[in-house]
């Protein structure tokens, strides 16, 4: 099959060609090197770049004819032609401007990926402190959660970010953060009550605290689980309880431990109860729990990216889940949570790295450009760059291995919301 990619000379674009601009970003005054020509004035822009020939995608044009040349203007008319050369530089500075926002932008997501660091500590020690330490344990869990709390509603437009990798061995803890982090901000979209978001937290962050009680040959076994295994792990559950209760924690928050691993049709354990006869917290935590542990198995390969997650979720699992909680997850997380890998409708790959909990359905993605440094890759924000839409998430191991390293997928994701301080 012969390639759609064909070098026109520059004379001989029209409106309608899809181009791929053989540029560095700031040698042209367009949002991206790759796009189709919308008007004249596009047109002419790219002729001023003094290309000899330029990269077009036959198959993604839309050009069904060679246009007649138009006609000279009548004598008497005086026409008037844009000034290109203005248009380009002030094109140029609004992309140095982007520049900068972007190294603002990826300050802020290194600030919060410090605090969530220094949370997943905290994580760790309540762990190893709640049996020698029990009430001091529960108050530094409280002082955690109240302080992710107090952030989350001190901001109308939490922006979740995507974070980088984070160390193995410490996967526990990133998952018990992951998933208060989550349950908050579900809590927070359902309107729940500080006091609940309060609770549900706790007992979010605690809700695997039982886990310490199983084998580690078997927590963090790779193979398939035996039927004694599994049973062994359901056990997790009761452990949990028992410590957390041991430790003085809320009669609520133990509820909604014991029900994580429920689900609303009656199909979970270990007491398989149904719809209401689950607080609101646990289907919360069920909800999340689920979610994350979809994301990042035991067993890495597999692992789901967000987008399938949700899908599944969605799709094939609905009945698991409270609907409504279910329909505002997805809401927050919009169709492509952080961490989806992306094709754009001008051709372009990119990964989310943020959204806004206010317009999910356009997030911020950092784009492939083999122009452009991998640490000074452009980030688009699609809120703003509205003349580019996502048309479908792709799975990491589609990608080109350039584009793979460029972007690098994160084996596995990890989120968190901007906390006061972090420059938001």
């Amino acid at each position: 099959m012969s390639s759609t990619l064909v070098y026109l000379p520059a004379d001989d674009l029209v409106v309608g060609h899809f181009v791929h601009l053989d540029l560095g970003w700031l040698e042209h005054p367009f949002p991206f090197n790759t796009f189709k020509i919308l008007s004249q004035d596009q047109l002419e822009i790219i002729r001023g770049l003094r290309l000899d020939k330029v990269r077009v995608d036959l198959k993604k044009s839309t050009v069904t004819e060679t246009p007649a040349e138009p006609p000279p203007p009548p004598a008497e008319e005086e026409t008037t032609t844009p000034d290109i050369s203005l248009a380009h530089g002030a094109a140029i500075e609004m992309k140095r401007q982007r520049i900068a926002q972007n190294k603002v932008l990826r300050t802020r997501i290194n600030a919060t990926e410090k605090q969530f660091v220094q949370a997943a500590k905290t994580c760790r020690e309540i762990t190893r402190n709640i049996f020698s330490n029990p009430k001091s344990t529960i108050a530094q869990a409280s002082g955690l959660i109240g302080g992710l709390a107090d952030s989350l509603l001190n901001d109308s437009e939490a922006i979740v970010h995507l974070l980088g990798d984070k160390i193995a061995g410490e996967e526990i803890y990133h998952h018990a953060l992951n998933v208060a982090m989550l349950a908050l901000l579900l809590g927070r979209e359902l309107k729940l009550e500080r006091r609940q978001l309060d609770v549900i937290g706790l007992a979010t962050l605690l809700h695997d605290v039982g886990k310490v009680e199983i084998p580690d040959r078997v927590l963090l076994k790779k193979d398939p689980y035996t039927s004694a295994e599994r049973e062994l792990i359901k056990e997790h559950v009761a452990y949990g309880i028992n410590i957390a209760k041991n430790a003085g924690l809320d009669p609520l928050a133990l509820r909604i431990i014991a029900e994580h691993h429920e689900n609303v049709d009656g199909s979970g354990y270990p007491r398989g109860l149904k719809g209401e006869a689950m607080s609101v917290g646990g289907r919360v935590l069920a909800l999340t729990n689920a979610y994350d542990n979809l994301c990042n198995p035991p067993n890495i390969a597999n692992a789901l990216t967000p987008n399938e997650a949700l899908s599944l979720m969605f799709a094939r699992q609905r009945s698991k889940y409270d609907t409504a909680m279910l329909g505002r997850f997805v809401r927050i997380l919009g169709v492509y949570p952080p961490g989806t890998v992306v094709l754009l409708s001008n051709d372009s790959i990119g990964m989310v790295l943020s959204i806004n909990s206010a317009q999910p359905l356009r997030p911020v993605v950092i784009i492939y450009d083999a122009h452009i440094p991998k640490n000074e890759a452009m980030i688009v924000n699609l809120e703003q760059d509205r003349e580019v839409n996502i048309v479908k998430a792709l799975r990491p191991s589609q990608l080109p291995r350039p584009v793979y390293e460029y972007l690098s997928p994160r084996q596995r994701v990890t989120y968190s919301f901007e906390q006061p301080g972090s420059g938001h």
